[in-house]
């Protein structure tokens, strides 16, 4: 899939509200949206403002199958770090912090 592609899909998975979160330690201050602090809409800023070049890949470290995409956008002052993957038809959100 290519980088276009992926954020029209992860934006579309949102607006749908289909997605989940992955539990694992450390949620409060990996996942922020998880935990509520940020909201669909701020994550689907983080992902329209991130570029190829902030993009990376890599196997899931449970399941290397399954591409984990990493988006790291720059908004208000920070940079921040969006991980995800899919699983059809829905993403599931591994951290989103800064």
């Amino acid at each position: 899939m290519r980088f276009n592609e992926i954020k029209k899909k992860v934006i579309n998975c949102l607006n749908n509200q289909e997605y989940s979160h992955e539990i694992r330690k450390d949620i409060d201050v990996k996942n922020l949206f998880s935990c509520g602090q940020v909201s669909e809409s701020y994550v689907i800023e983080l992902i329209k403002l991130t570029s190829g070049d902030t993009h990376e890949t890599s196997p899931h470290h449970a399941d290397n199958s399954i591409t984990v995409h990493v988006f790291k956008p720059y908004k208000d002052g920070k940079y921040w770090y969006v991980k995800f993957y899919f699983i059809e038809p829905d993403v599931v959100f591994i951290s989103v912090h800064t």
